[in-house]
């Protein structure tokens, strides 16, 4: 039975590369330094076969675009760091889990986050946009980390030391918070979308597992703040001070 709940230290990260993201990162350079050297000879066919768009998958029925796109990167920032969360939180996840149950729950959060995103382009008339690149598996598996690992220190935005339960948090809070903002060419439906299959689906199958209550989580937010602001009405009118 594998680990289901822990800490890791960083040192488990020298010496040991598991196949499962040995190869997926493998696969993700490979088409990266593919559509650099061959450039738009190259990318014109990748982006219409390969890359998701509601156009392909349903009016052409290249269905497995919602399987392929995940794979395809073009920007080199964008599957730098793409591969750097995978390595950073990928490792632990197949050191826990063996490399055949780590690989399948990569692939269903990258098909997921994909379907999300394909559901919402037909939804808004959007037939022609394509999406590409691991964001939306990367996100399923930060929140399996955050899970699994919720007392783990790791440097948020590559800076600022953080328990991994927060630092998953945040992150998901701050795509929340992006979707409700301009078009800045990310998808956020594709990250919410493989980090939302997979906190589902951690909770479903292993119920052992405790859970981070969101919706208490925000609740308890809206006490604390409405506490607050009866605390500075009642200081405002001579009340006071108040203790906790």
């Amino acid at each position: 039975m594998p680990r289901t709940r822990s800490s890791y230290s960083g040192s488990t990260l020298s010496g040991y590369f598991p196949p499962g993201v040995k190869w997926i990162i493998a696969i993700n350079l490979a088409v990266f330094v593919l559509c650099y050297l061959g450039g738009a000879a190259i990318q014109r066919p990748v982006t219409a076969y390969l890359a998701l768009s509601a156009a392909g998958a349903i009016k052409y029925f290249l269905v497995t675009q919602v399987f392929t796109y995940m794979f395809v990167h073009f920007a080199t920032l964008h599957v730098l760091f793409n591969m750097l969360g995978l390595w950073f939180f990928g490792l632990p996840m197949e050191q826990a889990w063996g490399t055949r149950r780590f690989v399948k729950f990569y692939l269903y959060c990258g098909l997921a986050a994909g379907v999300c995103v394909l559901l919402v382009n037909i939804l808004v008339g959007d037939w022609v946009t394509p999406t590409i690149g691991a964001s939306g598996a990367i996100f399923g598996i930060l929140v399996a980390f955050g899970v699994l690992f919720p007392d783990s220190v790791i440097l948020m935005f590559f800076l600022f030391p953080m328990k991994a339960k927060y630092a998953v948090m945040i992150y998901i809070g701050v795509e929340l918070l992006a979707t409700l903002g301009p078009n800045t060419g990310v998808s956020t439906v594709a990250h919410l979308g493989g980090a939302a299959f997979a906190y589902l689906f951690l909770k479903q199958r292993m119920p052992s597992l405790k859970m981070p209550d969101l919706s208490g989580a925000y609740k308890q937010w809206k006490l604390q703040r409405a506490k607050k602001k009866f605390q500075v009405y009642m200081k405002k009118h001579g009340q006071g001070p108040w203790v906790n």
